[in-house]
This record gives structure tokens, sequence and C-alpha cells, in this order.
């Protein structure tokens, strides 16, 4: 059995993710805290189907239900995760707008 004893710390680069998130519908919210948790716990450890690697230290968080939401976000330091974005998906690929701006976001902060 494989123990995760780091958890991790979880961060939104800014304000509008919380209300983003709180704009959600209700089961939608619980489905996020709930696979924010398994963030918290499994790190970069955790994989498909709730953390796809997008690519340059980018990864997707996947919440799937009757609302599709995802999450963009890089680990930093270690034990930091800190979310860039949130969108409700509607198309297969991230949409272009939404890679862009976590991309922005991530090159504003110092991630290693």
């Amino acid at each position: 059995m494989i123990k995760y004893s780091s958890i991790m710390n979880i961060q939104y680069y800014s304000d509008d993710i919380e209300e983003f998130i709180e704009s959600l519908e209700n089961n939608t919210i619980a489905k996020v805290l709930r696979t924010f948790e398994l963030l918290e716990k499994f790190g970069n450890q955790l994989g498909m189907p709730h953390s796809k690697k997008v690519g340059n230290g980018l990864f997707e968080l996947r919440i799937r239900g009757n609302q599709e939401v995802r999450f963009l976000y890089v680990f930093q330091k270690g034990q930091i995760v800190i979310i860039l974005s949130g969108f409700i998906k509607k198309t297969m690929k991230i949409p272009t707008r939404e890679l862009n701006l976590a991309i922005k976001r991530k090159k504003d902060i110092d991630c290693t």
C-alpha cells in the first residue's frame, strides 16, 4: 500500500476563481471541493481521470458531471498548487482563451 504523507496547499491565483466556483451548481461545487481534496492529498501523483498534464508545467483538473468543469493549475515549490483558471468545458479542446490566460498567469508567478 502506498502512503501519501505530503499535503499540498491549494491557492487561487485570483478572486475570480473563487467567484467562478461559487457560481456553479451546488452538486458541482461539492465535486470540485472533493477533487481539490484529492489534489491536496496526492499532489503530482494524481492522474486520470482527475488530472491530466497539458504541457509546459500546466495541468488540467477535471470534474465530470452535469457541468463539465476544468481548472488549469501549476505546482510551485513542490508543496503549493496554484489554480490559474477555471471554466465550464463545452468542447473537446481547452478553449484558447483559457489556455492563454493560464499561460500568462503562469508567467506572472515563479513556478518551480
